[in-house]
């Protein structure tokens, strides 16, 4: 038997490969299917089933595309209603894979289909548990992130008590927790940053196993905190539910170089977002006016998820070279399928032909300082529970998550100096308000970590930083 976790960081996420004797298992796939069918292939195995823990929100898995490349089954726990052929498996039902099993274990609460599945080694013995998004460690999941439910998130909050207690936790402490993420992902608020740990370990530590817990805490607990949550959440659900395009098609129509000319055309004709992804220190010093920066040396599927409020919406892309795959492949992972190809030979192509160029004023956090003496206008981009943690007095939180909805609070005719943890975001939110007619904005290198780090600097007393996703 093998179980090997496939991580992938900027999105937080766990898959999971298990192989018996030439049979195999992937759970909750990305979108991408290449690295999964080639894992089972070095191992001479068949793939048998893709089993999916329940409908994320969180990005596009790939089960569909795997399912039709391998002959595999696709597997969903009770009460899962998927628009296409699929195996929804009973509570406690038995699946087979070489000399190993899995045990299907209904475990309802952040989503009502949601499932956690039970590996049993060669002998029969509890050896894993593959949780999804109902046990993370030192966490549970969301309970408001289903599809389309009478539900409130205080009912879901109590029907994932009732799971944990009943289906997890009387499970051995010897047994292994695999979830569906790490820490960074927005589908808990307190998970820790190990990415897998034994239960017993669990039931010891994570706040929402306490034994003497009540279901009135527990509920409390859960839904403390709570804001809305990304806006192409509920979206990415609805494409695992419902299907998708295959991304071999995404990727087709992606992976287009266009000449200069027929970069401007498809600009205007398809009224396309230009996207720049090249590094954040890069972007600020040259740019395609009225482009918006999304790095994607960062959490880049992310904040394009937060801020692109139409999957559908046409994209052409700036990218350093060779790395044009990556971006398409990213964008669909969380369900941005309408990328229209790319400018061959990038910026640098877009400058050489004389085109107007922008670029980002910034500061050092020395430089901030000189000129925070003179009274200057601060927008902090950070999220509101970083803010609150420890800010510089003055500053305006600007929350670049709610960048979209909170234009109206500020002004075209004021000078903004802008700030977030570490410089990456608030380029982001520059290139937003440049693309709006924002033209008076001043960028802080290397953000709120080396403004901390200048004596002159009046801030806050630092309060513990309550997680708020």
């Amino acid at each position: 038997m093998k179980v090997e976790q496939i991580y992938t960081g900027c999105l937080a996420e766990a898959a999971y490969y298990i192989e018996s004797k030439g049979e195999a298992v992937i759970i909750d796939p990305l979108r991408e299917t290449t690295p999964y069918i080639e894992r089972a292939e070095a191992d001479g195995a068949k793939i048998k089933y893709v089993l999916e823990t329940h409908f994320h929100a969180d990005f596009v898995s790939g089960h569909l595309d795997l399912a039709n490349k391998t002959g595999a089954t696709i597997v969903f726990g009770p009460t899962a209603v998927p628009n296409f052929e699929a195996h929804v498996a009973k509570d406690e039902e038995v699946l087979k894979v070489g000399d190993v099993t899995i045990k299907v274990l209904h475990t309802p609460g952040h989503t009502m289909e949601s499932t956690t599945y039970l590996l049993r080694d060669e002998n029969g013995k509890d050896y894993a548990i593959f949780t999804g998004d109902t046990l993370f460690m030192g966490d549970v999941g969301r309970p408001d992130l289903a599809v389309k439910t009478d539900l409130t998130r205080e009912d879901l909050a109590g029907h994932l008590f009732d799971s944990l207690r009943n289906k997890i936790m009387p499970l051995a402490d010897e047994v292994i927790v695999y979830p569906g993420h790490g820490a960074g992902s927005a589908c808990g608020k307190k998970m820790s940053a190990e990415t897998w740990g034994y239960l017993g370990d669990q039931k010891k530590t994570n706040y929402a196993l306490r034994a003497d817990m009540s279901k009135k805490e527990f509920v409390a607990e859960v839904t403390a905190g709570l804001v809305d949550p990304p806006q192409y959440f509920p979206k990415n659900a609805v494409m695992n539910k419902m299907g998708y395009d295959s991304i071999d098609d995404v990727l087709a129509k992606g992976l287009n170089p266009l000449s200069l000319r027929a970069f401007k055309a498809a600009w205007a004709e398809e009224e396309a977002l230009v996207l720049d992804t090249r590094h954040q220190d890069v972007f600020v010093k040259g740019f395609i006016p009225g482009s918006i920066f999304v790095g994607i040396d960062d959490n880049f599927a992310t904040w394009v998820g937060t801020l692109m409020t139409d999957l559908k919406q046409p994209i052409l892309f700036i990218s350093d070279k060779g790395r044009e795959e990556e971006v398409v492949t990213r964008l669909a992972r969380v369900g941005y399928d309408n990328p229209i190809g790319y400018l061959e030979g990038g910026f640098e192509t877009w400058k050489a032909a004389g085109e107007d160029v922008d670029t980002l004023e910034e500061v050092t956090a020395e430089g901030f300082a000189q000129a925070y003496k003179n009274g200057i206008a601060t927008l902090d981009v950070r999220r509101a529970s970083e803010y609150n943690a420890q800010h510089i007095q003055g500053a305006q939180n600007f929350p670049l998550d709610f960048i979209n909805k909170n234009m109206s609070e500020v002004k075209k005719d004021t000078k903004y100096y802008l700030h977030c943890a570490g410089g990456y975001r608030s380029v982001i939110a520059a290139s937003i308000l440049k693309s709006r007619g924002f033209d008076k904005l001043v960028n802080v290198r290397g953000g709120f970590k080396e403004l901390v780090a200048v004596d002159k600097l009046p801030f806050t007393e630092y309060q513990e930083q309550i997680t708020e996703l």
